[in-house]
């Protein structure tokens, strides 16, 4: 069945559950519906899609790796100067090693082969190749997951809850 994203009291993210549990949480009171589908789980409680919880709830810090498949679900498994979603896509520099640019969230974006040999070592700007999205750190590890859902076409609502999803 279908998925509900719970917010912290913040508006934050924290999970992805269950409708049923979903459902729980707002009837006992320890959460409150935000957004719903239009169905009706039964008279006047409509199907709930995001819920917020009354509480704050403190979450500690999880660092996210830097891996080959982290940088593709960021990318969405596309070229991110040409738009192509081929399956030798390969990890590219923004500034390169030659030139200083390390290892990070921020200077590492996927890439065909192609576009990764026509920018060699230069900056997107020299080489004349705008990238169609500007490389970010992920806030937290369920971004990856909420992403997937959101390009999936299932859950357009949870869009505005997730800073820098697009």
């Amino acid at each position: 069945m279908s998925k509900v994203l719970v917010l912290n009291a913040s508006y934050e993210p924290l999970n992805i559950t269950s409708w049923r549990r979903a459902v729980v949480l707002v009837i006992k009171g320890k959460a409150e519906q935000v957004e719903h589908n239009g169905r009706v789980i039964y008279a006047d409680f409509p199907f709930p899609t995001v819920i917020r919880l009354r509480h704050y709830v403190r979450v500690p810090y999880k660092e996210i790796p830097l891996t080959r498949r982290n940088l593709l679900h960021r990318d969405n498994h596309t070229c991110q100067y040409c738009g192509t979603g081929s399956e030798g896509l390969t990890l590219d520099h923004v500034v390169p090693r030659s030139r200083g640019g390390g290892d990070s969230w921020e200077n590492i974006v996927t890439a065909c082969v192609r576009c990764n040999v026509k920018k060699g070592s230069r900056t997107p700007k020299e080489a004349s190749m705008p990238l169609r999205n500007p490389p970010r750190k992920p806030h937290s590890s369920l971004y990856f997951e909420i992403a997937r859902h959101v390009r999936g076409g299932v859950h357009q609502e949870w869009r505005k809850y997730v800073i820098g999803l697009n």
